[in-house]
Parts: C-alpha cells; structure tokens; sequence
C-alpha cells in the first residue's frame, strides 16, 4: 500500500501549489484557521457571539461570519484580537515581527 502525503493528496484533489484553485483553498483555509483561533480565543474567556460583537461594535450574526472565516480582513482580525485583549503579531519569516496589537 502506498502512503501519500498531505500535500500529495491536495495535488492531486484540488491542483498543484501554484494553481488558482489550490491558492484558492489554501486562502480559504487560513482564513477558516484565524476564525477558529478567534472563536477559540472568545470562548475561553466565557464570552457569547453577542459579548463579543459588543465589545466589537460589531452584530452577533458578523461575529459567526468571522469565525467561521469569511471575509475577513486584517482590520477585522486586528480588532477582534483587540477586543479579546490578546497580543497579535505578523512574523514574516527573514524579517522581524511586527506588532499588530
């Protein structure tokens, strides 16, 4: 039996790493990532949809978009970690991180 790799499977199921379709999902599951590391981060601090969109400034129905990762935006993720009072950083490997929040 032949093993592939996770990579191998994407490949093959979705395109190859530079095709539109395999930035497409790779987009769109960083982005389901984030959302979930939002809504993580909400729930372990005992907050609903409703607390946490408040304390946004934002609707409890944005608040399900973004963990569930749609349109997302840097803004969005900047303010919703705010919110949370987490520290954000953006580590572009070969150069220093740059603080976000």
């Amino acid at each position: 039996m032949k093993y592939y790799s996770h990579d191998e499977v994407l490949d093959r199921t979705v395109g190859r790493g530079d095709s539109p379709e395999r930035m497409e999902y790779d987009a769109a599951m960083q982005a389901f990532l984030i959302g979930d590391a939002i809504k993580t981060a909400r729930m372990a601090r005992n907050l609903t949809q409703e607390e946490f969109g408040r304390m946004m400034g934002i609707q409890a129905a944005r608040v399900s978009k973004i963990e569930h990762g749609q349109n997302l935006t840097l803004n969005t993720i900047i303010r919703a970690f705010k919110a949370l009072d987490l520290p954000v950083s953006l580590d572009i490997e070969g150069l220093t991180k740059v603080p976000l929040c």
